[in-house]
């Protein structure tokens, strides 16, 4: 077990520690206050929203809709805690369910807020900086899937379970638990706008059609969602609506954190979008300026054509010449796209550190995947490219050998 998993359980085991006991020992003393304890948690939770708010990780949206639910939560639990004291036995259900529900809950908020691509290995990679391997990852998530099988009305699962799968780069999968999740909650703006990213990189980064109707439905619930904003402005710029583009992004900087890293990447959008010299500038999140990108062209080899299916799934991504094996830039078409043009940038990176413009030169690879798994797999096709300085627009790569 990594140290990183280590570290988790020994909090998590303390945490339990500190509320299972007393849970436990009211089944020998029923006059105990069960709202005391509930107010006390909401209470920790509710600081760590303000820290959150404070530090810049949350958006004002974000942090008064989990307030909200935090309140509604305690009000529920106060107004049960009464009928569940007759009970002596509803402290040991208590207890059991804390015990189950407090790793669950760690990992959904880890899933949400925190890094989990940090924790899947790359292409060409064994295991993740904290030691997980694609395979743990992906079982968790399937336990998950499993779960949701027998629990169906689950919306909040389905939800986690859309993100799970998007850091593993399955976006089709990924789409498709947030469509049931916006069956079961249809007017949640965050939800909506989740949907339409991972819609959009199921049918190859584009958000026409079903991914803009879902991004207006967001606004109409909440006009200041920062995401759905976001990628209302880049829509517009791929329809050449510079205009509405900016009038998008500038509505999501009066709400985002002035120093915030989303707040200087829209800045560069709308400075890309041609904003003018008295407003703030601001490039499409999609993009970058200068260059810190690369762009070229994927073929396959003739000799291995015939193994390319047109559903399969193709990775292109860029890792950096010297240093760290994880791709600084990644990209997903299909089969059926090659030979391909592409462009990485920074907007694709799977960690603010690791980044295009942080490497002087990289190495550029296409892999062909049947599984569509971000972890490379033997009978997978790859190709790689000579080392080529960033910003280079030729890069040619061919996808020449298959891994055994």
């Amino acid at each position: 077990m990594t140290l990183f998993v280590v570290l988790g359980a020994l909090l998590v085991a303390g945490a339990l520690l500190f509320v299972v006991p007393p849970l436990v020992r009211r089944t020998a003393q029923p006059g105990a206050s069960r709202d005391a304890v509930n107010a006390a948690v909401y209470r920790d939770q509710l600081r760590e929203l303000e820290a959150d708010l404070q530090a810049g990780t949350l958006a004002p949206d974000q942090h008064d809709k989990a307030r909200q639910e935090i309140e509604a939560r305690l009000a529920a639990d106060l107004g049960t805690s009464e009928a569940q004291a007759k009970s002596p036995v509803s402290a040991r259900g208590a207890a059991l369910a804390l015990g189950l529900t407090v790793p669950i809950c760690a990992l959904a908020v880890y899933l949400t807020v925190g890094n989990p691509s940090a924790l899947v290995p790359q292409p060409d990679q064994g295991e993740s900086p904290h030691g997980m391997s694609a395979q743990q990852f992906e079982g968790l998530v399937g336990r998950l899937a499993a779960r949701l099988k027998d629990n169906p009305e689950d919306a909040e699962g389905w939800m986690m379970l859309g993100r799970s799968y998007a850091v593993l780069g399955r976006f089709g999968d990924s789409s498709e638990a947030y469509a049931k999740a916006v069956a079961r909650v249809p007017n949640d703006a965050q939800l909506l706008a989740d949907y339409a990213d991972s819609l959009a990189m199921a049918q190859g980064r584009t958000l026409s059609g079903e991914p803009e109707k879902l991004i207006k439905r967001a606004l109409a619930v909440d006009p200041n969602n920062v995401k759905a904003l976001v990628l209302a402005g880049t829509a517009a710029f791929d329809r050449n609506d510079r205009a509405g583009a900016i009038r998008y992004w500038e509505r999501a900087l009066g709400v985002l954190p002035a120093e915030s890293d989303m707040a200087q990447r829209v800045r560069a959008s709308i400075a890309e979008a041609g904003g003018s010299a008295g407003k703030t500038q601001v490039a499409r999140p999609a993009q970058v300026q200068g260059s810190a990108r690369i762009s070229g062209v994927v073929k396959i080899d003739p000799r291995l054509a015939g193994k390319v299916g047109p559903d399969d799934t193709v990775f292109i991504f860029a890792r950096a010449a010297e240093g760290p094996r994880m791709p600084l830039a990644i990209l997903r078409r299909q089969g059926r796209d090659l030979p391909v043009q592409f462009t990485l940038d920074d907007s694709m990176a799977m960690a603010p550190q690791m980044k295009l413009s942080a490497f002087p030169s990289v190495v550029v690879g296409a892999r062909v995947s049947k599984t569509a798994n971000a972890n490379a797999s033997p009978g997978d096709l790859q190709g790689l490219s000579p080392t080529v300085k960033v910003g280079a627009t030729d890069v040619a790569v061919t996808i020449d050998s298959e891994l055994r």
